[in-house]
């Protein structure tokens, strides 16, 4: 398999996963605060930001970067809710 078709796979599957993120949201079969949401976001723009790297689309490549940094905050608040509060 050549890089180019990994390249071009890694970016259909994160499209599929982050829209697949979204239609659950809209449809109201997932809740934004689930793991497995986050999880699709974050895997999905993983892969966009291998994809639109390889073909030079950096203003995309931002916007998955910063989907993935996103997605990370919510996961932690989701995974450690107690560390997060601050009551004095």
């Amino acid at each position: 398999m050549s890089y180019k078709l990994l390249v071009d796979i890694l970016g259909w599957l994160g499209s599929i996963e982050v829209v697949l993120a979204y239609a659950l949201i809209s449809a109201k079969k997932m809740s934004p605060n689930s793991k497995i949401y986050q999880w699709l976001n974050i895997s999905g723009a993983l892969f966009l930001i291998a994809n639109t790297l390889f073909y030079g689309a950096f203003p995309s490549a931002t916007v998955n970067v910063i989907w993935v940094v996103i997605g990370w905050v919510a996961l932690v608040k989701i995974y450690f809710p107690n560390q997060l509060t601050t009551e004095d």
